[in-house]
């Protein structure tokens, strides 16, 4: 059942609804960790009120600026942003979403200042992006897919830790230069609490096999993310181990919450 909204929270709160009995599951996000201390009334306790069962995928954001930008490179809009503090233009949706905390967490570990200017959605960005508006954007791969392979666009580092597998030819921002940066963002299969462990343990060992076969493996990177499995507890400590990064971002930057 697709319920759309509020970073996921709204199909959360849905998924409580159901039965502990393995039938009834979440898809819980990073965005679900960023709803914690995003929203007054969440109405719900990602921890306290899941189980978690495996991670599904993973997938990060990348850097992109203008095909004919003369910011060829992070290192490039670095030095631009420190010879001139809030004078760029950097794009992202909606404030709050991954893509625009990620901008924020970019601006403090870097020690730069810029213009983080917000959209609606990936359209209004790319729009934006294009005619010049902006000097860099921060997004998915799967959202910016057509500008990349269309080459309008050009890809000049990725958030995570590591090279993505989907782009290796492409920095990371830790390569270019920012000590620490890391944003992956990922979504996982979760339980309602009170789910008995054996049901647990059966639901992970399905999803490891599934996500293992190549062919499932091949179709999801052609959506742009990697599959991924995880062990319950390595997914369970990724969504707390997220909910205190954001919260401290959120805070650090003063975005008030909704």
């Amino acid at each position: 059942m697709n319920q759309p909204g509020a970073g996921g929270s709204v199909a959360a709160r849905v998924a409580l609804n159901g039965e502990p009995d393995g039938y009834t599951l979440a898809l819980l996000s990073n965005g679900t960790a960023i709803s914690v201390p995003l929203f007054k009334n969440l109405q719900f306790d990602p921890v306290a009120d899941f189980v978690p069962v495996s991670s599904l995928a993973y997938f990060d954001f990348v850097f992109v600026t203008k095909a004919d930008s003369k910011f060829k490179s992070l290192k490039d809009i670095l030095e631009a942003a420190r010879a001139n503090p809030a004078a760029l233009n950097v794009g992202t949706i909606n404030v709050g979403s991954s893509q625009n905390l990620a901008a924020e967490l970019f601006k403090s570990t870097a020690g730069v200042d810029f213009t983080i200017v917000p959209y609606k959605g990936t359209p209004d960005l790319q729009v934006a992006l294009l005619g010049g508006e902006l000097d860099m954007i921060i997004d998915s791969q799967t959202a910016l897919k057509a500008a990349l392979q269309q080459n309008q666009a050009v890809a000049i580092a990725s958030s995570g830790p590591t090279r993505s597998i989907l782009l290796p030819d492409v920095a990371t921002a830790e390569e270019e230069g920012v000590k620490g940066f890391d944003v992956t963002s990922w979504n996982g299969i979760f339980a309602p609490a009170g789910t008995p462990q054996a049901v647990v343990d059966k639901l992970n060992a399905t999803l490891v096999e599934v996500l293992a076969d190549p062919d499932v493996k091949k179709r999801f990177a052609e959506l742009g993310v990697e599959a991924r499995s995880s062990t319950p507890q390595e997914i369970g400590d990724r969504l707390k181990a997220d909910i205190e990064k954001w919260s401290k971002v959120i805070e650090d930057s003063g975005i008030v919450r909704q």
